[in-house]
């Protein structure tokens, strides 16, 4: 069969068996928790004499389509703020009562991905799928995962990091649905078939980028419910015996170890050698290449009374940018006035007038936090080619690689570099939106994981900046893995007390929000920065209504201070602490960076290895 036909006629089958069709099989003596919500089963039950938990996301089955309602309601099957919170309160419970040395967790999943609905946006939902997969990390007992049908997104990686990560053969795992790719990378969602193989979603895909070790036979028809049961429970007992023979501690250490492989499969004969021997680079920037730059045609001096209201004057020829039309084809919502473009670049690109900020890039960000002349770029030097062999690269990514090198200063998305901040040292990871909207692929996340690993050797502080459109769609699937690997490389850092200061600049949207981003110790954000798991166009595109207002920074920092009077709701999530302008951000990381230098009484304590860490207030190991 032909992928699409593969994807219409099974993976997408409307009778295809669902969770509790496989759950009612399997466990006879299942207990079901009565989870709140419509698309989401936890409970428990027992498999060759184990005790199993059981997490589990469903689609609905066609019978509970029985009104227009039914039909016209948008996030059927996803998980959304509610459900991810309960899903959370569990695993926590489980760390707190571990480890668990007879037991096993099972995470089954079959959802488009995470609901997108303001409900769901409001409550910080991007950060819920972050903890989610660091909460999976740590969990003290062993752990699988099985695609039952389609997998989607961050919905479907919130509950996928498993020591045992399988999928039914003829089920789907992609970083985002097909008609969503075909919309974006060919401006045309009828392409269906052409996003399909762009998205490396089939079970020999995920076998190659090792995002799951095993593939469940599929059965000749695709409603049978009693074959593939028997599929699945053949694959549980063989996987929970070969568990049980393994260290538990061992196991979870492998968590960490195969995140750092993913999406790193052709090092190439010389990789390792080669980012041992890169030195540092020190570099200087031009102004962002899409800025639009203007000159007076007249050649006359202006005084800019009217304009820019000081007084200022240009003298001929200067180059200026004119608010609101700041790139070519901008909006043009700003003020008009002509602003000296030194000035410009020295006020952060953010109009002095009248306070409109245009989206700033890397070398922008490295103004606003370093101190002049202490950048020194790190890994500069890395491209998707030094990780990805030549088969995985199709053509259509690189001519659009060939695209954003132009834009930019920079080689890739994401920028690592060691710096000081008033004087402190620091590594910076910060995301290029000029590349490629600052989106996660291999790069990205071997970079970060690097930074990370940087952070630890040298006991300095990570400071990052997350400006990112979401997951790099021309990678497949291997590009919704990194943020598993972010995720696990933040967890790294908390392990060893090295502080974490995550900002959030305008956008932070997709699976960047929805990982490291998330997770910091302190979250700061600028003004007015978009906060939210799928942006708002994806919504409306979807049918989903939009506040826009409601999910950026300004709302969001208020809606954070619920974190901490319904903690049985958050958990450990804080969401934003503060929301600073660029002009301030350098000093407010600051204030951080030198509490942690005052606080600091020595190197932490070496402790061996350890099942899991219970949960510590007011330590910042803790990320609280």
């Amino acid at each position: 069969m032909q992928l699409i036909e593969i994807f219409k006629n099974r993976t997408r089958h409307p009778f295809r068996p669902r969770a509790s069709d496989v759950i009612q099989r399997v466990f006879a003596d299942f207990r079901d928790y009565q989870a709140e919500g419509d698309n989401l089963i936890m409970g428990e039950g027992h498999l060759a004499d184990k005790r199993i938990y059981v997490v589990a996301q469903q689609k609905p089955k066609p019978e509970k389509f029985r009104s227009a309602q039914d039909v016209g309601k948008l996030n059927w099957g996803m998980l959304n703020a509610d459900e991810h919170s309960q899903v959370l309160r569990m695993l926590r419970q489980l760390t707190d009562s571990g480890p668990h040395e007879d037991a096993i967790l099972l995470s089954l999943i079959d959802t488009y991905g995470a609901d997108i609905s303001m409900y769901s946006a409001q409550r910080l939902q991007a950060f819920f799928i972050a903890h989610l997969i660091r909460a999976y990390l740590n969990v003290p007992i062993r752990t699988i995962s099985i695609v039952l049908g389609e997998g989607g997104s961050g919905g479907a990686l919130a509950l996928q990091v498993a020591d045992r990560r399988a999928s039914v053969e003829d089920a789907m795992y992609a970083t985002a649905p097909p008609e969503s790719v075909a919309a974006i990378i060919f401006r045309d969602p009828a392409r269906i078939d052409e996003a399909l193989q762009v998205s490396k979603s089939t079970g020999k895909h995920l076998r190659h980028f090792n995002v799951v070790d095993s593939l469940i036979p599929q059965t000749k028809s695709v409603m049978d419910a009693d074959g593939l049961a028997e599929n699945i429970q053949g694959y549980l007992e063989r996987s929970i015996k070969d568990l049980l023979r393994r260290r538990l501690d061992k196991l979870m250490d492998k968590r960490l170890e195969t995140a750092d492989e993913l999406g790193v499969i052709d090092r190439g004969k010389f990789f390792e050698i080669k980012r041992f021997i890169e030195r540092p680079l020190k570099q200087f920037y031009k102004p962002p290449a899409k800025l639009k730059i203007i000159s007076d045609p007249s050649g006359a001096t202006i005084h800019l009374d009217e304009n820019y209201g000081d007084g200022t004057v240009i003298e001929p020829g200067q180059p200026l940018v004119r608010c609101g039309q700041e790139t070519e084809g901008a909006a043009g919502d700003g003020c008009g006035a002509l602003i000296p473009l030194e000035d410009y670049l020295k006020n952060f690109q953010t109009c002095p007038q009248c306070g409109k900020r245009h989206v700033l890039d890397a070398a922008g960000w490295i103004s606003a936090l370093a101190d002049p002349g202490s950048f020194h770029e790190l890994f500069r030097n890395m491209t998707v080619s030094d990780l990805l062999p030549a088969e995985d690269l199709h053509d259509y990514y690189r001519d659009f690689l060939k695209k954003q090198k132009k834009h930019s200063s920079f080689n890739e998305s994401l920028v690592t570099a060691h710096a000081t901040l008033y004087g402190y040292p620091t590594v910076l990871a910060l995301s290029d939106f000029a590349f490629a909207g600052g989106s996660m692929g291999v790069v990205f996340g071997e970079k970060f994981r690097l930074a990370v690993e940087y952070a630890l050797r040298k006991k300095w502080p990570l400071v990052s900046v997350c400006c990112s459109g979401g997951a790099r769609l021309y990678e497949g699937i291997v590009a919704l893995m990194q943020m598993y690997k972010t995720v696990a490389a933040v967890e790294r850092l908390k392990r060893a007390g090295v502080p974490f200061i995550s900002i959030l600049a305008d956008p932070a949207t997709g699976g960047a929000i929805a990982s490291y981003a998330a997770l910091g110790d302190v979250c700061l954000a600028e003004p007015g920065a978009l906060v939210i798991f799928t942006g708002p166009r994806v919504m409306k595109a979807r049918g989903f209504e939009v506040q826009e207002e409601m999910v950026r920074s300004d709302s969001l920092v208020t809606a954070s201070g619920d974190t901490m009077r319904y903690e049985g709701y958050y958990g450990d999530i804080r969401g934003i602490q503060e929301v600073v302008p660029r002009q301030e951000m350098r000093r407010a990381v600051a204030r951080y960076l030198e509490y942690y230098a005052r606080v600091r009484s020595g190197e932490p304590k070496k402790k061996g290895m350890r099942v899991y860490r219970r949960r510590q207030s007011g330590n910042l190991e803790n990320g609280d």
